[in-house]
């Protein structure tokens, strides 16, 4: 009964392969920007690190640190510590690609120190996306599993993933800010010549369509719940 409900039925086809494929090519697209880009030598040599720094600078943020850290694509802006943590491939590397993502990471960190109001509210939203998402699932899969009470266990698991899903749109307008004020520092310091910044854009642009993929992933499958719930209380 379950495999039917949540596997097998038409909203699976209709609302959740072609978010899968959607995903797929933006994934696809990361790797193949970030591949190309990260082969490309910057005129300035230009390190991932001084360029994160550069961006903190220019923007009069100085109680960041920039750290290493292993793995691919890791990079990420820790507002608990304050720190700016870049990969390997990112962090002593003076690519194109090197550049866009440790100036993108440097954005977080000066929406952080800047008080941007979109960065406030979805940090905000943070504790109740984690609940939800560790929840969700189990209500949901009770829910669906359970011929008494069920309808009660899958609506409280919906409520819960619906926190997680408004936690992935609000990130939307927060990561295309930090890319925003990552290319206009760039651009307005001459970080990168010309043709330099059209590929830090084009990493950075495909880097936030998977963005765009995972909150658009994440609404057809509230909507995708929210219809087999409608169908059980028939």
């Amino acid at each position: 009964m379950f495999g039917y409900l949540y596997y097998y039925n038409w909203s699976y086809l209709v609302l959740m392969i072609p978010c899968i494929i959607i995903s797929l090519i933006c994934q696809i697209r990361v790797q193949s920007a970030y591949s190309k880009y990260s082969k490309i030598q910057n005129s300035r040599h230009m390190t991932g690190a001084q360029a994160a720094q550069h961006v903190l600078m220019s923007n009069g943020v100085t109680n960041v640190r920039i750290e290493r850290v292993g793995g691919k694509l890791t990079d990420h802006f820790d507002p608990r510590t304050n720190v700016i943590r870049l990969s390997e491939g990112v962090y002593d590397s003076a690519t194109v690609a090197a550049v866009g993502i440790a100036a993108h990471e440097a954005g977080h960190a000066v929406q952080h120190a800047q008080n941007y109001l979109p960065n406030k509210i979805r940090s905000a939203i943070l504790p109740v996306a984690n609940i939800g998402s560790k929840l969700s699932w189990i209500f949901i899969i009770i829910g669906l599993a359970m011929p008494n009470f069920g309808n009660l266990m899958l609506n409280i698991g919906i409520v819960f993933f619906a926190a997680s899903v408004l936690f992935t749109v609000a990130t939307l307008p927060v990561e295309f800010n930090a890319s925003a004020r990552a290319l206009r520092c760039i651009r307005e310091t001459n970080i990168l010549y010309e043709d330099e910044y059209a590929g830090a854009r084009s990493v950075l642009r495909a880097a936030a369509m998977t963005y765009v993929a995972a909150a658009l992933t994440a609404m057809l499958q509230l909507l995708r719940l929210i219809l087999i719930a409608n169908s059980r209380r028939r």
